[in-house]
């Protein structure tokens, strides 16, 4: 019935790849998107919650709620930036950053399994598949 509906079958993607994802950090007690909120700031500190939410490709909105998830978690902290005192710098704390590599490390293998289960190329030309498609919807 929905074999050509873009919309089921991305969706029916998404809840299993939640399903690994979740398996993945679950030993960090983060979800996904805490994960991934994390390791974006983990990779460049200092970032705006502008500059998260383009990373990421979310909301505005979206990205201050899971920085305020991890704040109220300990794993990160807001600086005010010296251009302007209504923007806010996103920093990993200390406690963050003994995650850092477990977390990479967690996403690397399940990068790497879904690369075996897949084939490289199957799995690199879907990625990029996605990304196009993203860019080209409003």
């Amino acid at each position: 019935m929905f074999d050509h509906c873009l919309y089921f079958n991305t969706t029916a993607l998404a809840r299993q790849l939640e399903r690994v994802w979740s398996e993945a950090f679950k030993p960090f007690d983060l979800t996904p998107s805490q994960a991934f909120t994390l390791r974006a700031v983990l990779a460049r500190p200092g970032m705006l919650h502008s500059e998260l939410a383009g990373t990421l490709r979310i909301a505005r909105a979206t990205a201050t709620r899971a920085v305020d998830g991890l704040v109220a978690r300990g794993l990160l902290e807001r600086r005010s930036t010296k251009q302007d005192g209504r923007e806010s710098e996103i920093h990993p704390t200390p406690a963050a950053l003994t995650l850092k590599d477990g977390l990479n490390d967690a996403s690397g293998k399940v990068t790497a399994r879904l690369k075996d289960e897949l084939g490289d190329g199957t799995f690199a030309g879907f990625v990029e598949q996605a990304k196009s498609i993203g860019s080209h919807l409003p």
